[in-house]
């Protein structure tokens, strides 16, 4: 008899793992999709198409709030906990409402969802969302280029529209994002690299985007990771980032603490800005869980295009969402732009609000004098873009990855803050990044 299965996820690595180990399994069936942190995912179906023969009619995709209710109408035997960014007293929540319903609670190691690449794999993770890797991305993918080699990017699911049609996304141009809809999260990953006239793919099911990378023959395969995942490819090497502004989160998020225990390198970044005994805390954390990990100390600075636009001027700051929702965090660079360049006063936002921005105050209370870039649709952008225009502000400061400018049209003047790493001393990923070529890379 199969075992009935529910899945928590947030539309990503919940569809992971059902594509790699459930999907044409006989042992299981799974009855249900749970979906939380993202908006309008629950109430569709993941379609047959990518569902697989064992799944006609696909499968359900519920709010989790109907978790237990489910267990119950299914008889349900397991539950697998499969999206991250969570705190251990929240998962361990979470097995106590599945356990007390009578169901199995399980999370999902690296052996049975990690793909094995036929091409030396870096990936980049990090222990909480907001810890700055893209720019640690970005930084990587710069020194493996300079070196003459071929890299291709991977980047984590963020798949918010038609299922099938996103199974295998191949991202080069912004004519590419406009194709697939991209919503404001995904363009504010794909941008840096299609800057860089470098390829990225994503999608929902990674085997095959895993075998269209394959074919296009790179040297290096780069796994850029979201929120605090683990990868879905094994890495040769894992590069892990640390934020000392949330020091001790390193080993209290999951699954972000998988990854500092898997780690090859850890940087330790945004050290320009933090107190020293919180760069202290994360550095004997490392010591303790994973003392063979070589530390990178590192910064983010801000680059500030025309920041003379700031001084004297009331700001609105629009600052990357998933880093200010579940990524916890009560600012980013565009408030440290405003501070560092003088502006007068940053407008409150929230007297603005329009639609679902009205409820994303409401469920992450801890933000005020900051809008977060919440894009997940068209419908949502709209709303934002509405929020910016009616917001009684001098200027738009954008510490967002993505130009706001593509999606929508401002009434008021804006510029843009940008951050790219730099390491702190040595060692640094340039001479990490040279072993790993010499030792990984069959070219040299």
């Amino acid at each position: 008899m199969r075992r009935r299965v529910i899945i928590m996820g947030a539309a990503g690595r919940d569809f992971h793992n059902f594509n790699v180990y459930f999907r044409d399994n006989p042992d299981y069936e799974v009855v249900a999709f749970t979906a939380t942190q993202i908006p309008d995912i629950e109430g569709r179906v993941y379609p047959p198409e990518l569902a697989g023969k064992l799944y006609p009619n696909g499968i359900p995709i519920e709010p989790e709030e109907k978790l237990v209710e489910l267990i119950k109408k299914y008889q349900v035997d397991e539950v697998i906990l499969a999206y991250s960014d969570l705190s251990h007293q929240y998962v361990m929540e979470r097995a106590a409402i599945v356990t007390a319903a009578g169901a199995d609670f399980k999370l999902m190691g690296p052996n049975h969802t990690m793909l094995k690449a036929s091409k030396p794999v870096v990936a980049v993770c990090a222990v909480r969302t907001g810890c700055g890797k893209s720019q640690t991305t970005r930084r990587v993918l710069d020194i493996l280029r300079s070196k003459g080699l071929k890299v291709i990017s991977v980047r984590h699911p963020m798949p918010y529209g038609n299922l099938v049609e996103q199974k295998v996304q191949r991202f080069a141009s912004y004519e590419d994002l406009d194709r697939y809809k991209c919503t404001i999260e995904e363009r504010e990953e794909y941008e840096p690299h299609i800057d860089r006239k470098s390829v990225v793919y994503a999608g929902v099911d990674y085997e095959a985007i895993l075998k269209s990378v394959e074919a296009e023959n790179p040297d290096v395969i780069l796994w850029d990771g979201g929120n605090n995942d683990f990868p879905f490819y094994k890495p040769d090497l894992l590069i892990v980032v640390a934020d000392p502004h949330r020091a001790g989160h390193e080993v209290s998020y999951y699954p972000g603490m998988t990854n500092l225990l898997m780690a090859d390198v850890v940087v330790i970044n945004k050290e320009e800005t933090a107190n020293p005994e919180n760069i202290e805390i994360v550095r004997k954390n490392i010591e303790k869980w994973n003392p063979r990990a070589i530390v990178v100390d590192a910064a983010s600075p801000i680059f500030v295009e025309d920041h003379q636009m700031i001084k004297g001027k009331r700001v609105l700051i629009v600052e990357d969402g998933p880093t200010l929702t579940h990524g916890e965090m009560r600012y980013g660079a565009g408030y440290v732009a405003a501070k560092k360049f003088g502006a007068r006063e940053i407008v409150d936002p929230r007297p603005f609000a329009v639609g679902s921005i009205v409820d994303t105050y409401k469920k992450y209370s801890h933000l005020d004098l900051i809008l977060p870039a919440m894009g997940y649709g068209e419908k949502q952008i709209r709303e934002l873009e509405q929020t910016i225009n009616v917001c009684d502000a001098d200027l738009v400061i954008m510490g967002t990855p993505v130009d706001l400018r593509r999606v929508m049209k401002l009434n008021k003047p804006a510029v843009r803050v940008r951050y790219e790493l730099q390491e702190i001393g040595r060692p640094n990923l340039e001479e990490i990044l040279d072993e790993f070529v010499k030792t990984k890379c069959n070219k040299f």
